[in-house]
């Protein structure tokens, strides 16, 4: 494959990379081609039924982000006539339209699986989602109960007339539009209304056991709306009645160096997210060509912008089903999460943490170490101080909890906040606003910067035999301070009391709470200052080494590639001779195994039960193979416009674990593993069928209790 023959690339454009933009992959697109390998897992046979249900959820979820934040983007550009060139050197009009033809082939390929497979396996498993023409007369009657009790007192119907304009429609709610004929009771003639579905309702109801034929019969709100929802027009014939949804530009446009007061500008501008510019319109196959110009007129929106679907227009609802299911043969099979040896030697954390370096593997081993970490500080009367970074951690969550506690008894407590963590940010709010409250330092960071960097440094008072020393314990992790998602996402985590990586972290810790210049770390590296420059040092110090005929190899794996000065080291380490893997689970902008440009370069996705989120860089570095653990993607944001951090693992038997199961576990994957060919399209990877290597069982089975 030439690519070069076919670049149309100016000098200018070529020159930013030293490389011509059709050597890079689109963003938009890559993100879409991730969401494909999604769905495969819920084509896939061999996943449990309702992990496959689970899995399309997951598709329209990540597709409702999607277009919330990256196609809303897109449009905003087109409003505004830009003629910007994105790095593979499309406008913004080819990516909308590539963008618009995928993901509606995409939405179609869901939905037909949904239909067709998924759906008649489950009623064959005794999980049934009960069609109004199926239901029984006592499914009805108390169906109509339910209407009447749990429904009608809740809902609102809008009639459209002069005195009644079209109302504002939330960002992804269900809604119906309705087809009117007749007069009311004022005598006003309306042919339509809107009827918006309350959030408080549940979209999926379970009928009860003695109504049902099977185990678990679901009805659909949408079903029982459909159903009943001439009781909401007395008077009137409803002529028709379809379900629509609106997904909008979810993006929060504050400028953080215009403003004295983040929080609280953050905090006006949170309901209107849920009323910015509408960029898709959902609505049900059946709904009248009338009514769908209706719309996407009311939404300014065109017919590229309409995704007619053959079911509920929100599949990502019925997530609640796999949960509220119990059938353990139907799901995968759990497991409960190991603990490292050395922490249970000892009742104390800080104990075991002394001992030596501690590496925890989520979500193979517990998260329940960092818990008690904190849990122990906030009560021990030697804890001084304690230091935390809060991108996402829940609006339930113990970990703020211990903080509040660890304030109240006195402890220096100091948290960095990041308000601008998309869709976290009034969760944050809250936790900042009862910190503050109890005394503790609130902290929203750097203007201009997110702090995703994920730190705890906690500062304990113990006798040494020099008499009294304060001593830093660190935690740095490449996921966020979560319980939940680290039961869920895959991420190394680690804990230490190494003097320079703790006088290194309470550096950064000192730049992100006061003022002063940048100051040179240890071993830590530190977005926007010298994380990038280290990583493409790294590369080009392995390329360096094979030019001159050494040893040199690369392994690297994150969620993202995409910033082009990376990419193109990575291209001339390839042509310099240097093996690469990377294991990319999303967007990689890069190509792979292209002849005379990355022919030594592989790339491959891993597409699991966890989600895989941890991010590792290995370089051989003449046999001292150093080994990096971040928080960071290697993309323009996380390297230039986040505060972010990579830190070494300096112990050899914990760097001979990171390697073991961090990456080369995934380089023998032939179950979950998609390779990256070299005409930008994934094939699954498939192994001898006697020995299949599944990275994210073969952990389960090595780290689980």
């Amino acid at each position: 494959m030439n690519i070069a023959a076919t670049t149309t690339e100016t000098p200018a454009q070529i020159a930013s990379t030293g490389f011509p933009a059709d050597y890079f992959q689109n963003r938009e697109m890559g993100l879409l081609a991730f969401n494909r390998r999604v769905l495969w897992q819920a084509k896939n046979a061999k996943t449990p039924l309702l992990e496959r249900l689970r899995f399309l959820c997951i598709v329209s979820s990540n597709l409702d982000e999607f277009f919330e934040i990256r196609v809303a983007g897109v449009k905003e550009q087109l409003k505004l006539g830009s003629v910007s060139i994105t790095t593979d050197g499309k406008t913004a009009g080819e990516v909308y339209r590539l963008v618009s033809d995928e993901a509606h082939a995409l939405v179609k390929e869901q939905y037909a699986l949904l239909n067709e497979e998924v759906l008649p396996a489950l009623a064959a498993e005794g999980i049934r989602f009960v069609k109004r023409g199926d239901w029984s007369t006592a499914q009805r009657d108390w169906i109509s109960t339910f209407f009447f009790r749990e429904v009608m007192p809740v809902i609102t119907p809008i009639g459209l007339d002069p005195s009644h304009p079209f109302p504002r429609v939330l960002n992804k709610s269900l809604n119906f539009a309705v087809e009117l004929e007749g007069r009311d009771a004022f005598g006003r003639s309306s042919n339509a209304a809107i009827v918006q579905a309350p959030r408080v309702l549940p979209r999926v109801i379970r009928l009860p056991r003695e109504l049902a034929d099977n185990e678990y019969c679901f009805v659909f709100l949408s079903s029982i709306l459909h159903e009943f929802v001439h009781e909401l027009f007395a008077g009137m014939k409803v002529l028709g009645c379809y379900q629509f949804r609106v997904t909008r530009n979810s993006n929060l446009f504050v400028d953080e160096e215009a403003v004295k007061n983040l929080r609280a500008k953050i905090q006006g501008e949170l309901p209107q997210r849920h009323f910015g510019d509408a960029v898709r319109l959902e609505v049900a196959n059946s709904c009248s060509e009338a009514m769908t110009e209706f719309l996407l007129g009311q939404f300014n929106l065109t017919e590229r912008d309409l995704y007619r679907v053959a079911g509920p227009v929100n599949l990502a609802r019925l997530m609640m089903v796999p949960d509220s299911v119990q059938r353990d043969g139907l799901k995968f099979q759990p497991f409960k999460p190991g603990t490292p040896k050395a922490l249970q030697k000892s009742k104390s954390v800080f104990d075991s943490i002394r001992a030596g370096d501690i590496l925890l593997h989520h979500p193979y081993q517990s998260f329940d170490p960092v818990i008690e970490l904190l849990e122990q500080s906030a009560v021990d009367p030697q804890v001084v101080a304690i230091k935390m970074t809060v991108y996402r951690t829940g609006t339930d969550s113990v970990l703020m909890q211990s903080l509040l506690r660890a304030a109240q008894n006195g402890k220096e407590v100091t948290v960095v906040v990041e308000l601008m963590a998309r869709f976290d940010e009034e969760a944050n709010i809250g936790w900042a606003t009862k910190l503050e409250e109890v005394g503790a330092h609130v902290i929203y960071g750097v203007v201009g910067y997110k702090t995703h960097a994920k730190m705890l440094m906690i500062v304990r008072r113990e006798e040494g035999k020099a008499g009294s020393v304060l001593r830093r314990y660190v935690h740095l992790g490449t996921g966020n301070y979560h319980p939940k998602t680290a039961r869920l996402y895959s991420d190394f985590g680690l804990l230490t009391c190494n003097e320079e990586i703790g006088a290194d972290t309470n550096e950064v810790f000192k730049q992100l709470t006061g003022l002063g210049r940048a100051q040179v770390l240890t071993h830590l590296w530190q977005a926007p200052f010298t994380l990038q420059p280290n990583v493409v040092a790294g590369i080009r110090a392995e390329a360096e080494a094979a030019r001159a005929g050494k040893r040199s190899r690369i392994i690297a794996k994150m969620n993202s590639l995409l910033e082009p000065e990376t990419i193109a080291a990575l291209y001339e380490a390839s042509q310099a001779g240097v093996k690469i893997d990377l294991i990319v689970r999303g967007v990689c902008g890069l190509r792979a195994g292209v002849k005379d440009l990355s022919e030594n370069i592989t790339v491959r996705s891993i597409i699991g039960r966890q989600l895989e989120h941890h991010r590792v860089f290995y370089f051989y570095a003449d046999g001292e193979e150093k080994v990096y653990l971040s928080s960071a993607d290697w993309m323009d944001r996380n390297f230039f416009r986040r505060i972010e951090l990579a830190f070494p693992v300096l112990d050899r038997k914990l760097k001979h674990r990171v390697i073991a199961e961090g990456l080369q576990i995934y380089l023998t994957d032939n179950v979950l593993a998609w390779e990256l060919g070299p005409d930008g399209t994934y094939h699954q990877r498939r192994g001898s069928r006697t020995s299949p290597h599944s990275s994210q069982a073969d952990l389960i089975a090595l780290l689980q209790a």
